[in-house]
């Protein structure tokens, strides 16, 4: 059940997004405490301070999500005129995201009728050869563009949010800090995702927009911030990682698999080559598809090449496996707009995490 909490705002912070109006302010509750909250400012509007609001607290009392924050989910005491309330009748756009939930929203997608790039897409079937970055976390992503930009500083990278962590993309900090610096060309939001330069109802459509609309060199897929995972074998929201090689191969696209690895997460099935990465590519994956495998030293580069070979064996070398040197990586890493963090962790804390991300963004510039 939903957990409506009432409160005044007492301070507010703009938050740095690229795409979409996203600020935390900071709500005075009726029982006197303080809780910091998140507004996105397409949906509900922009709280002032002294204004009273609404808050979803369910994940917060929970201690559950991305970021423990409240959300914003109305601002009660404003005039209908003075309300937001989506695009005004008559606006351009169907697609409903976020669908039947309290705070759905309706966007323009970009193949759709009233879309200035209907024409371009009705027929479109070939990514021509594209590749397609597929990954399991969002933290990957600053790492993969850093490995992208060291081969090939002037690639334009798309990146495809899916909805398998945060719908908006304007919680991301890290999609605006990358699109800030002017080394993400586009944001493209799939599924139940909104807020990307570009909306697309499926991964499909999000990659032809990215090569036909977008004019991408190279497209990165992942969920948005956030991982849903329930320690079991096929509970976990990083599934979509083998459906996107999937759709990447089946649209004549060239999937790269970066894979999901650490050498400090204290949970045996994540150490070295995660089970993620193994169960998604090695059983949801059904086309070929490229691994770059990073070339890591000490014990974890011997558990993750073991882990490898019996990847690349288990799917009948349907994943042709690239030994990739690492040589500059970390220094392209250190170089991003974005400071590196998974599952709590920085760079010196974990670094195969982002080496091996990075080298799946070196592989794929490669193939440009």
């Amino acid at each position: 059940m939903i957990r409506i909490r009432s409160g005044v705002v007492v301070d507010r912070v703009d938050l740095v997004s690229a795409l979409a109006g996203a600020l935390e302010v900071t709500v005075r509750l009726t029982d006197g405490t303080s809780v910091p909250a998140l507004a996105y400012a397409d949906v509900v509007g922009v709280p002032r301070i002294g204004e009273r609001v609404l808050l979803n607290v369910t994940a917060l009392d929970r201690g559950l999500g991305t970021g423990g924050l409240a959300l914003v989910t109305a601002l009660p005491d404003r005039d209908d005129a003075d309300q937001p309330g989506g695009p005004p009748p008559g606006a351009p756009g169907h697609l409903v995201k976020a669908r039947y939930t309290p705070l759905q929203t309706m966007v323009l997608g970009v193949d759709e009728q009233e879309s200035p790039h209907h024409a371009l897409l009705a027929d479109a079937d070939d990514l021509a050869g594209l590749p397609v970055v597929v990954a399991d976390l969002h933290s990957a992503l600053p790492a993969i563009v850093a490995g992208v930009l060291e081969r090939a500083p002037d690639a334009r990278i798309a990146y495809l949010m899916t909805d398998g962590g945060a719908l908006p993309v304007a919680f991301s900090r890290t999609v605006a800090a990358l699109r800030r610096a002017g080394v993400l060309a586009t944001c493209i939001s799939v599924g139940q995702a909104y807020g990307g330069d570009l909306e697309a109802v499926t991964v499909h459509s999000g990659l032809l927009a990215a090569r036909l609309v977008a004019g991408a060199d190279i497209a990165v897929v992942a969920q948005g911030p956030g991982n849903l995972g329930t320690g079991t074998r096929w509970g976990f929201s990083g599934v979509i990682a083998g459906e996107s090689v999937n759709a990447a191969g089946t649209l004549g696209g060239r999937p790269v698999a970066s894979l999901r690895v650490s050498q400090a997460d204290a949970r045996e099935r994540h150490r070295g080559i995660s089970h993620h990465s193994r169960t998604a590519y090695g059983r949801v994956a059904l086309v070929s598809a490229d691994l770059p495998v990073p070339l890591l030293p000490g014990d974890v580069g011997a558990l993750v090449d073991v882990q490898a070979a019996a990847l690349v064996a288990a799917t009948g070398g349907r994943l042709v496996r690239h030994d990739i040197e690492l040589e500059g990586l970390e220094e392209a890493i250190v170089r991003s707009p974005v400071t590196v963090r998974t599952m709590g962790r920085g760079y010196a804390d974990d670094p195969a995490s982002f080496l091996a991300a990075a080298a799946a963004g070196r592989y794929a510039a490669s193939l440009l």
